[in-house]
């Protein structure tokens, strides 16, 4: 269901605001929530989120802003789908002296991965594939020619939808992330120019998969570009308008958008990003025999697709993990036996569908990280979602997340109970002076 913003003029809303509370009082009708605030990420600021009671969540990002040499944060807070916290810390652009806040927009990473798998639920629901679809060969959904004649090792054909969403393809990165290795991959196939994905899937077909499709898993980017590509197959759109159009928007964000790989070609509202100062400029990944700062050049982010290319805000974040998590306060854009096979758990060695584990206590974890970037979505068993993402790589890498969980536990035991109790998914931003 597509969610519009309302606007009514204010003597009108005050007398419609008495008119409902006096039938509420007499009827008691199940409580409708109001369509979320269109523009989101231009109505929150650090002041609405500014309070004394709030203090240990700010001296704990701090903490560890200081103790991981981050640049900015940005952290949004949700409970029982009603966004009660949302606020920036450190700088957006440092040397812009630009300030971080809850409006801007930062690369997720693999949190990306969430995003696509619901894109395939949605396509699943509507009839147009089934996860036990095959990918390749005559009766799969990628089943162009040019590409079944490249294909040596029959395994290919038993690949499903499901074994990508679960890392169960056979693809391996023992020679390399083909995700990851463009140089390398320009090199060895004599391009003048990075591949594009036809280009790449190309490249790979040739080769063997590590593993019989299904019987083992290994984490796979390319797996999840599959996907991206998929979904543009099927719907004849290209991936990210249709995500945009048809998972964004109705899940009530406006303000996601597939990331770029430099700078100068930032969204208006995106950070600027940083690598710890000890990491040494790499080449560019085009092989134009350049030297850049890793996280601008050194990858090709917007390639990664849905595997890992989407920007956008914690709050937007909250909105979408809102829109997908069976709770009733807002409405899902899947449906509840979606929800549910996306949250199943098997065993502790068995990839979620989109979420990286989902615990059978009904905690939740997606992670996502490469260089500039670190994002953790941690849903928990009491129903609150809290999110984070950071403009500045570590040296930890994947490995923050941890850490990252434990700050959030500290967190939740100093000032859970003093969040309060209020939905900024609906607000106003004349609603909240600064304390």
């Amino acid at each position: 269901m597509t969610l519009r913003r309302i606007y009514v003029p204010l003597a009108v809303a005050a007398a419609l605001i008495v008119t409902v509370t006096l039938c509420v009082a007499a009827h008691r009708p199940k409580p409708v929530p109001p369509p979320v605030n269109a523009i989101l990420n231009e109505t929150l600021t650090n002041a609405m989120s500014d309070s004394v009671s709030l203090r240990g969540i700010d001296r704990e990002v701090r903490e560890f802003m200081q103790y991981w040499r981050i640049q900015g944060i940005s952290l949004s807070v949700m409970r029982n789908d009603s966004l009660m916290f949302s606020k920036g810390y450190g700088w957006a652009d440092k040397e812009k002296k630009e300030e971080m806040t809850p409006r801007h927009i930062l690369r997720l990473a693999s949190v990306s991965k969430l995003v696509t798998a619901t894109g395939i639920m949605k396509l699943e629901e509507q009839g147009r594939l089934s996860l036990d679809d095959y990918v390749f060969g005559p009766d799969g959904i990628l089943c162009d020619s040019v590409w079944t004649a490249l294909i040596k090792d029959s395994l290919y054909y038993d690949i499903t939808v499901e074994h990508l969403l679960r890392h169960q393809g056979g693809f391996s990165t023992r020679g390399g992330d083909p995700m990851f290795s463009t140089r390398t991959i320009m090199l060895q196939n004599r391009l003048r120019t990075p591949p594009d994905h036809e280009t790449l899937l190309r490249t790979q077909l040739p080769r063997k998969l590590a593993f019989v499709p299904g019987e083992t898993q290994e984490y796979s980017n390319f797996g999840f570009l599959l996907l991206s590509m998929i979904i543009a197959k099927v719907t004849g759109v290209d991936y990210e308008s249709w995500m945009q159009e048809n998972v964004l928007k109705p899940a009530g964000c406006v303000d996601f958008h597939i990331a770029n790989n430099y700078y100068q070609d930032k969204y208006p509202n995106e950070v600027k990003y940083y690598v710890q100062p000890d990491d040494s400029p790499v080449d560019e990944y085009n092989n134009s025999g350049r030297k850049v700062v890793r996280c601008y050049g050194g990858n090709d982010i917007r390639a990664l697709s849905g595997a890992g290319a989407w920007a956008a805000s914690t709050a937007e974040l909250c909105r979408f993990v809102a829109s997908i998590d069976g709770r009733p306060e807002v409405p899902d854009i899947i449906s509840v036996e979606s929800v549910r096979r996306m949250t199943e758990w098997f065993d502790p060695d068995t990839f979620s569908l989109g979420w990286n584990d989902t615990k059978p206590t009904g905690e939740w974890t997606r992670t996502g990280t490469f260089s500039g970037t670190s994002a953790l979505i941690k849903y928990f068993p009491d129903g609150e979602c809290w999110i984070l993402v950071t403009n500045t790589s570590t040296w930890r890498g994947a490995g923050l997340a941890p850490f990252t969980t434990e700050m959030f536990q500290k967190s939740r035991a100093a000032c859970s109970a003093l969040l309060p109790h209020r939905n900024l998914f609906y607000v106003q931003e004349e609603t909240f002076p600064s304390e």
